[in-house]
């Protein structure tokens, strides 16, 4: 009884909140359906969810809430290792850096993953039958003696349990000197693009040893150097179409027709600076951390540090929408500069019908913005409040004027916990949001195919999945 008074008390609350770098999601992709959804991690790992389908009777016991089916795991595997470059004496960090989806043509899935240095292609296909009856090998797959055998019989397939199976199909290595930031999938369905912070390649989806280098930006002398790539992505109907960003906040759309090397873009988008509000800050946060064409393919979407911009492709002289993600943090970018913040690389995505735009913030806050409107809620992505189907509430910074009850000071503010990956379903309005190692995914409970501003602080929890350490 006295030794067990004097054992020391274990802190729950520290354990709960504590989590290792390997198991940070830093990427999270819908595949074309969105009935499956894939994460990766800091340590290399793939997390594949599945959409669980409803019987009748549970969806009329849900009842008006709108939710069809939880995500739950469907198969985990390790897609890259810690890797060491003995010429230039350099880690290559097993850390998941983009995951793209193939388009479906079988019954069999395949998507990207890339690190650093090397970018893979997965299959994903599922087994519940098994061959039995071989003649040349026993029940356990041993061969038999040929002189033993009197008959042959035809092999059968009997049902067996359901088997997930991931097998690596190609590997597309040394394709980059520098870091891979960006993979795109092209609407040809045989191609893809690269690209690091100097080039971008294009490739074959069959060909590993070889791809074509498209742009190159790298100056004969590095000091000559002024800007580096953020981004990339090929255009969602036009194969010969892909936009690439760059860490002075222009957007470069170049038109593969022209000619192979596409060092000229066709059009560049970018935004007049006002001389009268530069600072040392202006280059940081005008870098566009993100890029991503509207499903139409009409519009471009781009995220810098404090806004999120809409740009017209008929437009090329400034952006035709901007919406301020986190003004009030102008005042603090000194601070944030220190703690390195300032280079967080925030993620932006369209819903289904390009008609509201979401992105990430700090506190675990994300934003989302109607576009007819121009009107913008914060909700939160927080485990205390992931009950499920509990419905999110809009939260406010407070930065000045009245504060209201439930308002959060810009100095109360966490930056450790930073939303910066997400998704969207394709078709239907459901959200994926990493908030380091946990994985939250809502659902709008009112209409779950359209939403409207007055209806987008109306989404329930559907599950949250953490990863085990």
């Amino acid at each position: 009884m006295g030794e067990d008074a004097e054992s020391p008390k274990i802190n729950h609350t520290f354990l709960r909140d504590y989590v290792t770098e390997a198991d940070v999601i830093s990427t999270v992709e819908f595949n074309q359906t969105g009935d499956l959804l894939a994460t990766g991690d800091k340590g290399g790992r793939v997390v594949i969810f599945q959409r669980e389908t409803e019987s009748k009777g549970e969806s009329e016991e849900v009842g008006e809430t709108g939710d069809s089916g939880e995500y739950n795991v469907y198969s985990t595997f390790q897609s890259h290792e810690p890797d060491f470059d003995y010429l230039k004496s350099l880690e290559i960090e097993e850390k998941i850096n983009k995951i793209r989806w193939l388009p479906q043509q079988n019954a069999a899935h395949f998507l990207l993953s890339t690190n650093d240095k090397t970018i893979k292609l997965w299959k994903v296909s599922e087994r519940d039958k098994r061959p039995e009856g071989y003649n040349l090998k026993d029940e356990e797959g041993r061969l038999k003696d040929i002189s033993t055998i009197t008959s042959l019989q035809v092999p059968v397939l009997r049902p067996t349990d359901l088997m997930v199976e991931v097998r690596p199909r190609r590997v597309f290595s040394n394709g980059h000197t520098y870091h891979v930031n960006s993979i795109s999938v092209n609407s040809d369905g045989e191609t893809y693009l690269s690209a690091d912070d100097l080039r971008i390649n294009m490739w074959n989806l069959g060909i590993t040893d070889r791809s074509f280098n498209i742009v190159d930006i790298k100056p004969a002398n590095m000091e000559d150097l002024t800007e580096v790539i953020t981004a990339a992505e090929f255009h969602p109907h036009h194969c010969h179409l892909f936009v690439y960003s760059s860490s002075k906040g222009t957007l470069r759309l170049c038109d593969m027709r022209s000619s192979a090397l596409c060092d000229r873009h066709t059009k560049l988008f970018e935004e007049p600076e006002d001389p009268g509000s530069r600072s040392f800050f202006s280059e940081i946060i005008s870098s566009v951390s993100d890029v991503k064409f509207s499903h139409s393919g009409r519009y471009l979407l781009t995220r810098d540090y404090l806004t999120a911009k809409v740009w017209d492709l008929n437009m090329d002289k400034g952006p035709v929408e901007t919406y301020q993600v986190h003004e009030y943090l102008r005042s603090k970018l000194c601070s944030l500069y220190e703690n390195d913040c300032i280079f967080d690389k925030f993620e932006c995505v369209w819903n289904s019908s390009d008609s509201v735009i979401m992105t990430g913030a700090y506190n675990s806050f994300f934003r989302m913005f109607d576009r007819e409107t121009g009107r913008g809620v914060t909700l939160e992505a927080w485990r205390e409040s992931s009950k499920p189907r509990a419905v999110l509430r809009t939260r406010r910074v407070y930065s000045g004027g009245k504060r209201r009850r439930g308002d959060v000071g810009v100095d109360s503010l966490d930056f450790t916990k930073k939303i910066l990956h997400m998704a969207w379903h394709p078709s239907e309005n459901i959200i994926a949001i990493a908030a380091t190692n946990n994985l939250y995914i809502f659902q709008d409970r009112v209409n779950p195919e359209t939403v409207t501003v007055t209806e987008m602080g109306l989404w329930t929890i559907t599950n949250t999945k953490k990863y085990k350490q």
